[in-house]
C-alpha cells in the first residue's frame, strides 16, 4: 500500500504542477475555442490540459517501475507498456481534436485503433465468469471484439459526462478510488498477482485526477479537453479489461461446499462484471439517452445538444456546484455500493444504507423544485433564498435625462487578454448560451 500511495502522490504532484505552464502553452497556441451553444462556461477558457495528465501517467509509471514491491509487474506483465502504448495514441488524437477540431468518426477511429494496440501488447479480455455457467474461455476474436467495444464505451461515456467544471475529473477519480479497493483486494486478500497491474492502473489514474482537479474546479482555469477525457476513459477502461479478463476466477477456489455457498462465495468473481459498469452508470447513462435522443429528432448520434445529465440539473434550478457535487454523490453511492456488497453480500444493512442513501439523493434532485420559507422569526438565521421577499413600494416617476447603453464587448481572449491570465471578465447579463442578445 506505502508504494501505491508514493506512486499516487508523484503523479498527482506532476500533473498539478505541469497543468498551470501546459494552460499558458495552450493560450499561446491558440487552443482556446469560441463558446458554442451547448457550452455551460461564458468565457473562452484554454484546452490541452490532457497534456499534463499524460505526462503525470508517465511519471507514475516510470515511479512504479523502480519501486521494489511494483516492479515485478513490469517485469511479469507486458500490461503497463500495453495501456502506456494505447495512451499515447488516444492522446495524441486529443490533442489535435483540442486544436483543430477533428471529425467524429475520425476520433472513433482512433479509439479503435488504440484499443487494438492494447489487445496486440496482450491487455484483452481471455475468458468471461458467467454466473450459473462457470469460466467461459474466449477465442481471440471474441475477445479483441469484446475488448475493442468496452474501451470505445468508455472513453465516449466519461467524454459524453465532460461538461462542468470538475465533473469528468471528479466522477473518474470516485469510481478509480473503488476500482484500487477492489482490485487491491484481490490482489492483497486472495494474493492474485495478475490484480495488480489493474491496481496500479487505478492508483495512477486517481493521481492523475487529483493533480487536475484543482485547476478544473469551478470557475475553471483550464479545460482537460479530449485530450484528457479520452485517456482517463482508457485507462478506466484498461483497468476492467485486465482484472476481468486477466484474473483466472478458478484460483480463488471459492466453487466448495453447497450450491449457496458458492453462490455468495463466488460474488468477488463475477462482481468484476458488474463493477466497471456500475462505475460508469452514470456516464453510461447519459451515453445512450443522448444516441437515443438525437437519433428520435432526427440528429446525427454524435450531434451535440444541451440535453445531458448534468444540463438538466442546471435547468431544474441547481447552482453549478451543486450540479457536480450531486453528480458526485450518485456516482459514489451506486460504485462503493457495489463494492461494499461484493465484500459482504449477506449483510442486509448494506442494502438498507444503500436505500436510505438513494432516497437522500432523491431529496436533493428535487431540492430546487421545493422552495419553503422560513417563519419571520426564524428570517435571521436561515440563508438568504429561504427568506421571504420583502415587497417595496414602487416610487414615484422622476423626469431624468436618457441614459444610452453601452454595448456590452467581450474581452478577446488573447495571450494578454483578461479572460486569459487576468482578472475574468463578468457580464452583467446571464442570457443562455445559445440565445440571441
Amino acid at each position: 500500500m506505502r508504494d501505491y500511495l508514493l506512486t499516487l502522490c508523484v503523479t498527482a504532484a506532476v500533473t498539478y504542477l505541469l497543468t498551470g505552464p501546459v494552460r499558458k502553452f495552450a493560450i499561446a497556441t491558440g487552443a482556446m475555442p469560441e463558446i458554442r451553444a451547448r457550452d455551460v462556461h461564458r468565457e473562452p477558457t484554454p484546452r490541452l490540459g490532457g497534456i499534463a495528465m499524460f505526462f503525470g501517467l508517465c511519471a507514475g509509471l516510470l515511479v512504479a517501475a523502480h519501486l521494489q514491491n511494483l516492479g515485478s509487474v513490469f517485469e511479469l506483465s507486458n500490461e503497463p507498456r500495453a495501456l502506456l502504448s494505447g495512451a499515447a495514441l488516444i492522446w495524441l488524437i486529443g490533442v489535435l481534436d483540442d486544436k483543430f477540431e477533428l471529425d467524429a468518426l475520425i476520433k472513433l477511429g482512433a479509439q479503435m485503433i488504440s484499443a487494438g494496440v492494447m489487445v496486440a501488447q496482450g491487455l484483452t479480455i481471455l475468458w468471461l465468469p458467467i454466473p450459473g455457467v462457470g469460466t467461459v474461455a474466449l477465442t481471440p476474436g471474441q475477445g479483441t471484439l469484446l475488448t475493442v467495444a468496452l474501451v470505445v464505451l468508455t472513453i465516449n461515456a466519461v467524454n459524453f459526462v465532460d461538461g462542468l467544471d470538475g465533473l469528468a475529473a471528479g466522477m473518474v477519480c470516485i469510481a478509480a478510488a473503488a476500482f484500487f479497493l477492489y482490485a487491491y483486494r484481490l490482489w492483497y486478500g486472495y494474493t492474485i498477482e495478475a490484480a495488480a497491474p489493474a491496481t496500479l492502473f487505478a492508483a495512477i489514474l486517481m493521481g492523475m485526477c487529483l493533480g487536475f482537479l484543482p485547476h478544473n474546479m469551478h470557475p475553471a482555469r483550464i479545460f482537460m479537453g479530449d485530450s484528457g477525457s479520452m485517456l482517463i476513459g482508457l485507462i478506466l477502461a484498461a483497468s476492467a479489461i485486465s482484472i476481468t479478463g486477466q484474473v483466472d476466477p478458478d484460483v480463488l477456489k471459492l466453487f466448495e461446499g453447497s450450491t449457496r455457498q458458492a453462490t455468495h462465495a463466488a460474488l468477488p468473481v463475477f462482481i468484476p462484471l458488474v463493477l466497471p459498469l456500475t462505475i460508469i452508470a452514470i456516464p453510461m447513462a447519459d451515453l445512450i439517452l443522448a444516441i437515443v435522443r438525437r437519433t428520435w429528432k432526427g440528429q446525427s448520434p454524435f450531434a451535440a445538444d444541451r440535453g445531458h445529465l448534468h444540463h438538466r440539473l442546471l435547468e431544474i434550478g441547481h447552482s453549478h456546484s451543486r450540479a457536480v457535487l450531486i453528480m458526485y454523490f450518485w456516482s459514489a453511492l451506486i460504485a462503493f455500493g457495489t463494492l461494499a456488497y461484493s465484500v459482504h453480500s449477506t449483510s442486509m444493512w448494506i442494502v438498507l444504507g444503500v436505500v436510505a442513501l438513494s432516497a437522500i439523493g432523491l431529496v436533493l434532485l428535487l431540492l430546487p423544485r421545493f422552495a419553503p420559507r422560513a417563519p419571520r422569526w426564524a428570517e435571521s438565521v436561515v440563508p438568504p433564498r429561504y427568506r421571504r421577499r420583502k415587497r417595496i413600494s414602487a416610487p414615484e416617476p422622476v423626469a431624468e435625462a436618457p441614459v444610452v447603453e453601452e454595448e456590452r464587448v467581450p474581452v478577446p481572449a488573447g495571450i494578454n487578454g483578461a479572460t486569459a491570465i487576468g482578472n475574468r471578465a463578468r457580464f452583467p447579463d446571464r442570457r443562455k448560451a445559445g440565445t440571441p442578445s
